[in-house]
């Protein structure tokens, strides 16, 4: 049979454990006391305030609410009470560990892990010196374009293959009159679009190369990409030849692939360029793609306000990543654009 109890010595009680609990944390000298004092008085069987509570059944029924709240209020400043014991002990472990450290001027220095440039990055920057030397300067523009620098002004209409959406990433319809002829956007799928750009507002003689970024929604694999980079050149001037198109090829896969690299030219066909041609390079006695080129078609010529009966000129494109992969014996594009740290060191 429970015995009954008054309010006030309820009361008492808890004014009591409390006292206890929080003298008994602050002269805790370690963790480990500290830990034994937790269990004192804040275990879930045997702890002092778990058999306070028990006596909460004798208080009368009409000072339960009062017993109640007083005893929440008991248990919220023991916790309190241990939580600062705890960051007490902690912050004298730390500054003890800080005071037993002692700096030894005679050790070497720890060497800072320097970053560098991306294998990409360097390969665009070697690409800029090669064909500086070639007499080329460097020309940008912007990876958002707009159909009519993309295929219209290169000859490519409207029916062709390469505009159909799988083939592109197209990005809707941009504000009206920001577009010339055309108000769709999508993601540059050539840096070709900058010679488009440096044409309409340059008067020939003209002697660019554009590097960038360009989008294709190509399924990733070992030698392709969504997302890669070109090499666009551009000479228009007067009496323009193929055969100036394939010394300046040749001069530049010399002087970025070696003496030894054997390059060849095979007929193909281009919207914005007549005659075309697709180069090839020679890597572990196979034939490797390495990029497009030929004479500027007349159409292009004329889109951009240039009289085709007064100068001509020839354009290529290269593929960046293929470039740097031949350089360094990669054999898988992905590999660019995983981000692991171990691959990048090498470069």
């Amino acid at each position: 049979m429970q015995v009954s109890m008054d309010l006030t010595q309820f009361l008492q009680q808890l004014d009591e454990l409390t006292a206890n609990a929080v003298s008994t944390f602050e002269a805790a000298p370690d963790q480990e006391a500290l830990e034994q004092a937790r269990i004192e008085f804040l275990g879930a069987k045997k702890g002092q305030l778990k058999a306070t509570q028990k006596l909460f059944g004798a208080v009368g029924k009409e000072d339960r609410p009062t017993a109640g709240q007083r005893f929440n209020e008991t248990k919220q400043a023991i916790e309190a009470a241990l939580e600062q014991a705890q960051q007490r002990l902690q912050a004298g472990n730390d500054s003890g560990s800080q005071e037993n450290q002692q700096f030894d001027p005679t050790l070497p220095g720890e060497a800072l892990q320097l970053g560098h440039l991306h294998p990409i990055t360097q390969t665009i920057e070697e690409l800029k010196d090669i064909m500086g030397r070639l007499g080329f300067s460097v020309a940008d523009g912007p990876e958002i374009e707009d159909v009519w620098h993309n295929f219209e002004a290169l000859n490519i209409p409207a029916a062709h293959p390469a505009r159909d959406p799988i083939d592109n990433f197209y990005l809707g319809v941009a504000a009206a009159g920001t577009a010339k002829k055309s108000n769709e956007l999508l993601l540059r799928s050539q840096t070709s679009t900058v010679q488009i750009r440096v044409m309409e507002n340059t008067e020939p003689p003209i002697r660019i190369i554009s590097l960038g970024r360009v989008y294709r929604p190509d399924t990733a694999d070992a030698t392709h990409y969504p997302m890669f980079h070109q090499m666009e050149g551009l000479l228009v001037d007067h009496q323009v030849t193929m055969a100036d198109l394939k010394s300046v090829l040749r001069l530049f896969a010399s002087s970025y692939l070696g003496e030894d690299v054997h390059i060849r030219f095979r007929p193909s066909f281009f919207p914005f360029t007549e005659p075309s041609v697709e180069v090839d390079y020679l890597w572990n006695d196979q034939w490797i793609e390495f990029g497009g080129a030929g004479m500027v078609d007349p159409n292009v010529l004329t889109a951009v306000g240039y009289d085709p009966s007064q100068v001509n000129g020839f354009a290529f494109g290269l593929g960046v990543e293929r470039l740097c992969m031949r350089r360094h014996g990669i054999t898988d594009i992905r590999e660019f654009y995983k981000n692991d740290i171990r691959f990048l060191h090498q470069f």
